[in-house]
């Protein structure tokens, strides 16, 4: 019940249909209603499991299927429009018709937003991560770059390079073919010339629960995870996933850290290796954290200026606004150059964002 009351105060923001969903599922449960035989079997569920997000992601899914026409009227990725005091009542009705599909669905599930927009906080710590680390090797331009995923989900962002960028002053950079064109809130820019163009030479991706996103289960369960309000995040991701499905790039089934170990054993000279992750380390038990972070300080120690590594990670940690209750920090590190950096701090879908490059200890 708590677990929902956060996830709701979480969404509020940002998606006022969730936020108002999910504090009613909470009262709901707490009534013991039609959301306790839903959520069965998920009452010792972590935290970091998001099971709120995974009970309003798979309610978005029947929407999304056409399997909750009454409820579909407040969905704006269907077309329809939030009506806050009719929305449980609506609700109500599909979770008792579809409550053991429903309670499946949750069991099964992890959250996998999987949101293209990252990637444009993801281009720039790259740029930097390439130049400063052409800059220890003695370099004039900045290193190709060999881009390892952990927790990829669809893969959505192994192609930052793919994807265009526009800024509200008429910049624009990345590839303006592109069928994702990112209109950016940036506040303050990376600490990288944005005229060179990034050069990623080679890409690898693993993840716990991979999806398929060539298939149409695979488009609706990332689909589902997009906050119903955000109709242009979910176009955004139309387009990526059929992106994905002309440039594949496979997303391996493996543990993370096991994955990774393999990863870095491989030879990878006149490039920077850089690990990336967003927003998934909450949802990796303590256990495989701690096997994470030993492989990558093993392979740390083995760096060079010819063959430098680097961790480029956004993920979110606790603020200060009750109503916002996590920012989103984008950190680097760069081995051997010995880098430690906070580049900047944004939203959990990737923008707006705020470059903000300070030492990260």
């Amino acid at each position: 019940m708590e677990l929902f009351r956060d996830a709701a105060r979480g969404c509020q923001s940002h998606s006022p249909l969730n936020a108002t969903l999910l504090r009613a599922a909470a009262d709901d449960l707490a009534a013991g209603g039609v959301t306790t035989k839903v959520m069965a079997g998920s009452e010792l569920d972590r935290g970091g499991t998001v099971p709120g997000l995974r009970f309003a992601g798979s309610v978005h899914r029947l929407v999304l299927e056409g399997k909750a026409p009454g409820l579909a009227r407040h969905y704006p990725t269907v077309g329809g429009h939030l009506e806050r005091d009719r929305l449980w009542a609506d609700a109500e009705p599909v979770l008792a018709e579809h409550a053991d599909k429903l309670r499946a669905m949750i069991r099964a599930n992890v959250v996998q937003t999987n949101e293209p927009a990252r990637s444009a906080a993801l281009y720039g710590g790259l740029l930097v991560a390439a130049e400063r680390a052409a800059k220890h090797s003695g370099r004039a331009r900045p290193l190709p770059v060999r881009l390892l995923e952990i927790g990829a989900s669809g893969g959505l962002n192994l192609r930052p390079h793919l994807f265009g960028y526009r800024l509200d002053d008429g910049t624009s950079f990345g590839d303006n073919a592109s069928p994702v064109q990112l209109d950016l809130a940036w506040t303050g820019r990376p600490r990288a010339n944005l005229a060179i163009p990034l050069i990623v030479a080679d890409r690898a991706a693993c993840d716990m629960n991979p999806v398929d996103v060539t298939t149409e289960d695979g488009r609706r369960h990332l689909s589902s995870f997009v906050w119903p309000d955000q109709v242009s995040r979910y176009r955004r991701l139309q387009g990526a996933i059929d992106l994905a499905q002309d440039d594949p790039v496979p997303v391996h089934r493996a543990e993370g850290s096991e994955w990774l170990r393999d990863q870095l054993a491989k030879s990878a000279t006149d490039m920077v290796t850089v690990v990336w992750h967003s927003v998934v380390w909450q949802y990796a038990p303590p256990r495989e954290r701690a096997r994470g972070r030993a492989v990558l300080a093993a392979a740390a120690a083995k760096a060079t200026k010819d063959a430098p590594l680097a961790l480029l990670v956004f993920e979110p940690r606790r603020g200060n606004d009750p109503a916002d209750p996590y920012r989103f920090d984008l950190l680097l590190r760069l081995w051997p150059a010995g880098i430690s950096l906070h580049l900047g701090t944004g939203v959990g879908h990737g923008d707006p964002f705020t470059w903000d490059e300070r030492h990260w200890i």
